[in-house]
């Protein structure tokens, strides 16, 4: 009973969080008139992968490595499968070119490198993780000293304004909802999947990671809601990229992390590169730069069948 009162009190949290978190960002966009997709990559992105951050730590420093990759993996996997899916199933996104001259590349280039990091070894070694800091840094430079073109705003009317103390207490509490929440759920759920005798791994890939990735989902959703897409797909590779890049940097340099269950290098890395390959031609076939429901049903089918997959 305990742990399914964390699971639901640990979702309000979320979804309230990631409100907040989004009213902040839309705010700082517009007090330094940066693009929101920039906005979305860098904030919002960073502010929704801290419970990946937390929970990948953690793991890694109690012994738990399995924890910590599947986590990330399953992440990654969720937030194009799950949450991109459900996101533009709700509404379509109309892409813009920066998707495909930097985003995307980004996060393809950050989820090879992952790859050939723990394919051979099965370790992700302190040096590695200071390569993908390094390659963060270089990436957020980029966005913010070149990429400048103004997103076109769906409903530029809305866009009043806050009191800055407004928008530093947004920030802060939505991020610490976001945290919270997430800490909350994750206890909740691992509490749950202990209980029943499920294995690291298939924790960290599925319950940890859709626990870890409904910031992602709340922040689209609530992002599709009041017309602000350029942030809901911003957010969503941006946080892949953090997830690798800052989550997995970060926690190797802190402590190596060696990978116990083959799964996660045989079967779930593969999932995750396909999926995040998949989203490039979905958005040029049928309409040019367009994601619809059609893709949002193909997106979400496929993450079905992982957790399918990975459960039976």
């Amino acid at each position: 009973m305990q742990d399914f009162l964390f699971i639901v009190i640990g979702l309000v949290f979320l979804i309230a969080g990631g409100n907040w978190l989004l009213k902040s960002a839309v705010d700082l966009s517009l007090r330094l008139n940066i693009p929101k997709i920039v906005i979305g990559m860098t904030v919002v992105s960073f502010a929704t992968s801290a419970p990946e951050l937390i929970v990948s730590i953690k793991s890694a420093l109690d012994g738990f490595p399995d924890l910590a990759v599947g986590n990330v993996i399953g992440s990654n996997i969720a937030n194009l499968g799950l949450v991109l899916g459900v996101t533009v199933i709700l509404g379509s996104i109309d892409v813009r070119k920066s998707f495909y001259t930097t985003d995307w590349p980004v996060m393809m280039l950050a989820s090879l490198m992952f790859f050939f990091f723990v394919f051979f070894d099965y370790e992700l070694q302190q040096y590695e993780g200071i390569i993908m800091v390094v390659l963060l840094f270089a990436f957020l430079i980029y966005l913010l000293k070149f990429q400048k073109t103004a997103v076109v705003d769906e409903l530029p009317e809305d866009d009043e304004m806050l009191p800055l103390y407004k928008t530093v207490l947004y920030l802060g509490i939505g991020g610490v909802g976001l945290w919270g929440g997430s800490e909350l759920l994750i206890d909740g759920a691992v509490g749950l999947a202990k209980a029943y005798g499920v294995s690291e791994r298939i924790i960290g890939v599925t319950i940890v990671s859709v626990g870890t990735s409904i910031p992602e989902l709340a922040a689209s959703i609530i992002a599709v809601i009041k017309k602000e897409k350029a942030i809901s797909l911003g957010n969503l590779l941006g946080s892949n990229i953090f997830n690798l890049l800052a989550v997995l940097g970060i926690t190797s340099i802190i402590t190596p992390i060696k990978v116990v269950d083959t799964g996660l290098i045989t079967n779930d890395i593969f999932w995750m590169l396909g999926i995040s390959f998949l989203v490039l031609p979905l958005v040029f076939i049928p309409k040019g730069l367009r994601l619809g429901w059609r893709d949002g049903i193909i997106l979400l089918t496929l993450y079905i069948m992982f957790v399918y997959l990975t459960l039976s």
